[in-house]
């Protein structure tokens, strides 16, 4: 990991206002690997599940946090390219997201970015409810770019 943990855990959860303010928690931060959570009190829409962009937000930040564990911020940086959300269900509690880049998925891009300026990569995501039901489906298409 480039950053201490606890810098990394700032900046996910406090680093963007609208994040800070929607009360979304980074659960597990390790190189490759996070888990967050998005709560649904404060995050409510007019029918009392949680609202479509709070739903938005936690699909979007793993890619951050992702970065923020396995990647070097001194030498490269990222940005999402392209997100499409699919709603599977009314999310009427807090719900959570996992992200997942492999060492070697993570070698991969770092030697692609260096050699070429930037290496792009997909993450496929479920939003899950403290039962496991999957309450939306994310795909977001990111890049991974050079200094």
């Amino acid at each position: 990991m480039s950053m201490p943990l606890e810098l990394v855990r700032q900046l996910t959860e406090e680093q963007i206002a609208f994040v800070h303010r929607s009360g979304l928690k980074a659960e597990a931060l390790e190189p490759g690997y996070v888990r967050l959570c998005m709560p649904l009190t404060g995050n409510q829409n007019h029918i009392g599940s949680m609202y479509a962009g709070a739903l938005f937000t936690l699909a979007e930040i793993p890619g951050g946090a992702l970065f923020l564990t396995s990647f070097d911020a001194q030498r490269f940086y990222p940005i999402i390219k392209e997100m499409n959300l699919r709603f599977r269900r009314p999310a009427t509690g807090d719900i959570r997201v996992e992200a997942r880049l492999s060492k070697e998925e993570i070698q991969h891009l770092q030697k692609q970015a260096t050699d070429e300026g930037k290496a792009e990569y997909a993450l496929e995501l479920q939003m899950t409810d403290d039962s496991g039901e999957v309450v939306a489906q994310s795909r977001g298409v990111y890049q991974l770019r050079a200094r």
